[in-house]
């Protein structure tokens, strides 16, 4: 899987993934977030305190699930949650709530973000189009402002997937675990910057020419 694709061939690959081949999205979410907790467990990372920073979109139900995963192994884990979660996609929904089964807090105090020894970015994928404002962008300074590393899922929050421009602010991550391909945004001198060492991590999308030669 050495290529890498646009926003919108991610975009594509996933809808087809789920509406056409008929993988349900939960079960993509599951992998995403299984592979980006592997390699959370095989780096170098201080897993004392783990903030997730989620938002309500899928990015943060991958981020919320790894959380769930982080506190099944017996890991302090926090999730800092963004947005309102009445306004969470139907998969992000449903992580918080298995989260809340396994009683895994939620806070919207910076503070835990600044004094967390490892962050997980979960706040906004590859569909960000516009600049990160308001308390998406504090929480992007925070992240960036910690000493704990962090580790971005999918894109690193506020890098546009396509150009690696800076949508306004953006995490500054040390690894990203980036889903079925590499983004081109992330191949720029300022994507790399911000993305640190990238995983690309197969979770059952291709590539459309893929599936159909599969067949």
């Amino acid at each position: 899987m050495s290529k890498a694709i646009t926003i919108a061939e991610a975009q594509r690959y996933d809808a087809h993934a789920t509406n056409v081949i008929g993988i349900p999205a939960m079960v993509l979410m599951e992998r995403a977030a299984l592979a980006t907790f592997n390699n959370l467990l095989n780096d170098d990372f201080d897993l004392d305190r783990v903030v997730v920073v989620a938002a309500t979109g899928n990015n943060g139900g991958d981020g919320i699930a790894v959380a769930r995963l982080l506190k099944i192994r017996g890991i302090d884990v926090t999730i800092y949650l963004l947005g309102d979660p009445e306004n969470a996609t139907p998969q992000t929904s449903q992580q918080l709530k298995i989260a809340n089964y396994y009683n895994i807090p939620v806070t919207a105090d910076l503070n835990q973000i600044v004094n967390a020894t490892l962050i997980v970015d979960a706040i906004f994928g590859v569909g960000l189009t516009r600049d990160v404002t308001g308390k998406f962008a504090d929480a992007i300074n925070a992240i960036n402002a910690a000493d704990a590393k962090t580790v971005a899922i999918d894109v690193p929050s506020g890098i546009n997937a396509d150009t690696g421009a800076v949508m306004g602010v953006a995490v500054v991550a040390d690894s990203t675990t980036t889903m079925a391909y590499n983004k081109i945004g992330l191949l720029t001198t300022i994507g790399k910057q911000h993305a640190g060492t990238i995983h690309v991590a197969d979770i059952g999308i291709y590539a459309q020419d893929r599936v159909e030669h599969a067949r």
